[in-house]
């Protein structure tokens, strides 16, 4: 929509600027990097200011800026309940309840990754290898993710194609990443974190300070609640200031049970059982440093997060105040005090007459919710008179619906462009923090957790560099081709929603219940594991309908179909963390019950303290 999209010297000297530091920081970090050790966890010595930024900076990524803004900006403030649970549960319970456990069994075990971690506390080497092919097939998915919201980005900003940004992006994050190990990762993540930092401060004063200050520019979203676009008023949409409607057993609610249990639910609990994240735990020397990152990584995730989902919904009201004006007839009346109309939307015609817009997707006139600003006699191309009314739009209107797209072309339309490259640095920030960390615990699970342990006759083999690395060129390489080829409604945060469930089903049961429960057994850890991914697979592909119908199954075996339940309203909506935690929970519990204990010897070792 910016019609001043460019690159300019400017751009071109701030973004060299940025990228001269990064590759800086990661060649500190490769010359630091001396063993297996030093690229895994850093030497276990990282200082907590570092810990805490780069653990949010790994955290917050264009999913959560691009594509989780640009949900509210779809869907409204009520993800602003995933602020508090990415503060509640992200950095509260995570630091302060998990984080001690894991750093000091990390520590017991030598564990140096998430699988294993898991692998030396139930003394399972399937258990190590099953972790570790679930991150190296799956975590492609959510870095495509990254992948795709900052180059959306960076084609609206500087008028390139989305598929030049994309390789720009990979290649960028494989010049560090794959040479530097963890301590690079770290070190740029901070970095990166501060931009990030600046970068949010400032969008979030002018946000507001652009629509008359805090009240008025929420007051002014609550009173646009008529010119919610149809398709959301249908399922449950209230207005950007409220949460969707409650209920059960009608469309009517769908948009609850979508922002709730997969954006609010999915994630929230899901950054539990990442594991990029969790390996965060085990690069401190003791709890002293994870005590002292708690405040710190708070108000990063508080910035991160609330500023996006903010600005997002906020964009509405920036463009029904300051969007380019748009024409048509009016076909209702949705508020006559505040002159919103339904518009069916017009173009003028090279003879001066005027024909309706068609929408491409229905075949039918486009149609939108203006706010009318002028009022004049027009006449259509079949020579009928009409009253032409001109108006501004939400955010949804200008982006056509696509969420992925609300956050880039608002900053490219309502902002100066100076701050454009700016912001595009904190993009890349975060998206580059994010990946390096994703496609590093890659590298990892494929060289530590497969390799080493796939070895002959069951012996591991000698930690390898060289496999981590290749590993990390290969993860690229997936992430960039479902980059490339997958492009659908706000794919963004339901790719990071998929991959953040699918972690908080097959490993958060298994993962708490090792870290606190001497009565957790391999069986019943393995039996979790399983259960969870097997069960969010399954409701992936035959009942949650905006997955299932895209990945195509489900039509096969319904006979066209978008779910198993499409004729039970509701379900079709429910995201699968919603059965398959409780049920790989269940199942921990239950085949823990009856499955001998570890060994004593052995549950001593990890828990010296309660002996």
């Amino acid at each position: 929509m910016p019609d001043h999209a460019s690159v300019g010297w400017i751009d071109i000297v701030v973004i060299l600027a940025y990228l001269s530091v990064t590759a800086y920081l990661g060649w500190l970090g490769y010359r630091g990097t001396r063993s297996a050790a030093d690229f895994l966890v850093g030497g276990r010595s990282a200082h907590p200011v570092i810990m805490a930024v780069s653990y949010g900076a790994t955290f917050i990524s264009t999913a959560a800026i691009v594509g989780f803004g640009g949900v509210a900006g779809l869907f409204g403030m009520s993800l602003l309940w995933l602020t508090f649970l990415n503060i509640g549960v992200g950095i509260l319970i995570a630091f302060i309840v998990l984080g001690e456990p894991t750093r000091r069994l990390g520590h017991h075990l030598g564990a140096h990754t998430f699988p294993e971690l898991l692998g030396q506390r139930y003394q399972s080497r399937g258990i190590q290898i099953f972790a570790g092919v679930l991150i190296f097939l799956f975590m492609p998915l959510y870095a495509a993710a990254v992948m795709t919201g900052g180059s959306i980005f960076a084609a609206t900003q500087f008028g390139i194609d989305f598929e030049v940004a994309l390789l720009i992006f990979a290649l960028i994050t494989a010049a560090y990443v794959i040479p530097g190990g963890i301590k690079a990762v770290m070190y740029t993540d901070t970095f990166q974190g501060f931009v990030m930092v600046l970068a949010m401060i400032f969008l979030l004063v002018f946000t507001y300070s652009s629509l008359g200050g805090v009240t008025e520019a929420h007051q002014y979203l609550t009173d646009m609640e008529a010119m919610v676009p149809a398709p959301l008023a249908q399922m449950g949409h209230q207005g950007w200031t409220e949460m969707p409607a409650f209920g059960w057993g009608a469309p009517t609610y769908d948009l609850w049970w979508i922002v709730v249990t997969a954006i609010i639910l999915g994630v929230g609990i899901g950054v539990l059982a990442q594991p990029q994240l969790a390996v965060r735990f085990m690069t401190v020397r003791s709890r002293r440093e994870l005590d002292r990152a708690v405040p710190i990584g708070a108000i990063f995730i508080m910035l991160m997060t609330g500023t996006p989902f903010l600005v997002g919904s906020l964009s509405n009201a920036w463009f029904a105040q300051n969007g380019p004006i748009l024409n048509g007839k009016v076909i209702q009346e949705l508020d006559a005090e505040k002159n919103q109309a339904l518009v069916e939307l017009m173009q003028p015609t090279d003879s001066g007459t005027w024909t309706a817009i068609i929408n491409p997707k229905t075949q039918a006139p486009a149609t939108a919710a203006l706010i009318v600003s002028e009022r004049q006699e027009a006449e259509e191309a079949s020579g009928t008179r009409f009253e032409l009314v001109g108006g501004r739009s939400s955010a949804v209107t200008y982006v056509k619906g696509d969420a992925d797209t609300i956050i880039p072309t608002f900053i490219s339309t309502a902002l100066p462009h100076w701050f454009g490259a700016i912001f595009f640095l904190a993009l890349l920030a975060a998206a580059m923090s994010t990946m390096s960390s994703q496609f590093h615990t890659i590298g990892t699970a494929a060289g530590r957790d497969l390799y080493e342990r796939i070895g002959a006759k069951g012996q591991p083999r000698e930690p390898s560099l060289l496999v981590m690395r290749l590993a990390i060129v290969v993860g690229l390489l997936i992430a960039v081709t479902i980059s490339y080829t997958i492009r659908q409604e706000y794919i963004v945060a339901r790719f990071t929603a998929i991959f953040f469930g699918l972690c908080a089903a097959a490993f958060l049961p298994a993962y708490i219940g090792g870290l606190f429960s001497r009565r957790v057994t391999k069986a019943g850890a393995l039996a979790s594991m399983t259960v969870g991914l097997v069960v969010s697979l399954f409701w992936l592909l035959l009942v949650k309908a905006k997955e299932a119908s895209a990945i195509g199954l489900v039509q096969l075996v319904t006979g066209g179909k978008t779910s198993l339940l499409a004729d039970y309203p509701n379900w079709p909506s429910v995201d699968p963390i919603v059965v398959a935690l409780p049920a790989a929970l269940l199942t921990l519990i239950l085949v823990s019950a009856f499955t001998r204990p570890p060994a004593a010897e052995h549950l001593d070792r990890c828990f010296p303290e309660t002996r």
